[in-house]
């Protein structure tokens, strides 16, 4: 049965009822339009996050949204494609080292990233803290980057998937924002309008995640790969860890130093695991070899630095200066978070770290909120680890005093020490999907 008024969609939705594509194609083309109301679109949202939508749902709702704008159609010569996308952690700069390294072995990356939002950090606001780095190309700079370099990452624009950007912004104040059809459906649609054939999710699973529960990360991870598969993508996933911070570094300009560190086959150990993993899994989708193989040459790409070359020409490309690492300014270091005694660091709040960045000015909690660039966290230990009475935990990077003590106060909190810890797990958790 077709519906075609506000008021007999949302009626069908409280019911329980399925919408037609058709139904779908009209609701997203009203959303883009503006001609649907926000208290319409909210009682929508709301009746959708209770009743759900069907598999067929989610893959027309998707199509819709990627259609509701522009759809970018590389030719052949800027094949193969393959992008990554990262449910969002803390401390998760890794597309900065996964772009580059990917063209370096031969693929190209049009990735279309997002801004933070409450405790996990942007790929976008990372980049902004490079001094001249510009997020906001058209589609005709974006492909024209991505010829010439291999992988170009932008903000979404007004002509990328519009319905998406009405739909999240409502979502984010109706609390319908953990509906894993309206989840799939934004991911995808933006990702199929940016155009890659291939396909990675990063879906991170931990305390520092929007998934939390393995089952439930494990849930999200089969629709995406069942709609994007369903629409035309070799897709796969990896459920990987976020029951702490990834990396050392947590903020922007401080992340984006430790990625700078990783290309150039530095840096943490974990954060170079994932990335090798992503970037290889990417390739092995696109056909460029087996899997162990691709690895390792991964590893290549970081050690010789062929891989920060290529980020560096990315960067120049979207007009940052060419001096812009020494231009990365990071905060004042005041007094770190302690250990009050002798343990073993047993766990971590991650979200409440994250959490700790917004205190010190490095995230938002509003789109509309600013950044201090400059703010940030150094992680000093991991789970497992021994401590002492008064050992650093966590270096704080802040130019307020006040702000700086705020977030202390709550990373204290958030590092459970104990006589003993569970044994560390591996980076990538599980692997499903192509």
């Amino acid at each position: 049965m077709t519906m075609s008024t506000p008021l007999e969609w949302i009626e069908a939705k409280k019911r329980g009822r399925e919408h037609s594509q058709r139904d779908l194609q009209a609701f997203v083309a009203a959303v883009t339009s503006g001609s649907l109301p926000d208290y319409q679109l909210a009682a929508w949202l709301m009746a959708t996050w209770h009743a759900g939508l069907s598999a067929s749902e989610i893959l027309a709702l998707t199509r819709a949204m990627r259609d509701s704008g522009t759809v970018l159609r590389h030719t052949d010569d800027l094949e193969p494609t393959a992008d990554k996308h990262s449910t969002g952690g803390v401390g998760d700069k890794a597309s900065l080292v996964i772009a580059p390294l990917a063209a370096g072995l031969g693929l190209r990356v049009p990735m279309i990233s997002g801004r933070g939002l409450g405790h996990t950090g942007g790929t976008l606001d990372k980049l902004q803290s490079i001094e001249g780095y510009r997020v906001d190309l058209g589609a005709e700079e974006f492909t024209q980057i991505l010829r010439e370099v291999g992988c170009s990452i932008i903000g979404q624009t007004d002509d990328i998937a519009p319905a998406d950007r009405r739909l999240y912004a409502m979502r984010d104040v109706t609390a319908t924002v953990d509906c894993i059809g309206l989840i799939v459906s934004s991911i995808l649609s933006k990702k199929l309008a940016a155009g890659p054939r291939n396909l990675v999710i990063d879906l991170k699973c931990g305390s520092g995640a929007f998934m939390a529960d393995r089952a439930a990360a494990r849930e999200l991870a089969r629709a995406l790969i069942d709609t994007g598969s369903a629409a035309g993508l070799n897709i796969s996933a990896l459920l990987t860890d976020m029951d702490q911070p990834l990396g050392c570094a947590i903020g922007n300009a401080t992340e984006v130093i430790e990625a700078l560190q990783c290309l150039r086959g530095e840096g943490p150990a974990d954060l170079r695991e994932l990335c090798i993993e992503l970037t290889a899994e990417m390739a092995r989708l696109a056909g460029l070899g087996d899997s162990d193989a691709l690895r390792a040459r991964c590893a290549a790409g970081l050690d010789d630095g062929s891989a920060e070359q290529v980020f560096m020409r990315m960067a120049v490309a979207h007009g940052a200066v060419a001096d812009f690492e020494a231009r990365l300014r990071v905060a004042q270091e005041q007094a770190p978070a302690v250990a009050d005694r002798d343990a073993v660091v047993h766990s971590m709040q991650v979200d409440e770290i994250g959490r700790a960045v917004i205190d010190l000015g490095g995230g938002r909690l509003r789109h509309e909120d600013s950044i201090d660039a400059s703010a940030g966290l150094q992680c000093l230990v991991r789970i497992g680890d021994v401590v002492r009475a008064g050992q650093p935990l966590f270096t704080i990077h802040c130019d307020d005093v006040a702000r700086a003590d705020r977030a202390r106060a709550r990373i204290s909190a958030a590092i459970v020490l104990a006589a003993d810890a569970p044994a560390a797990g591996p980076v990538v958790l599980e692997r499903l999907g192509a």
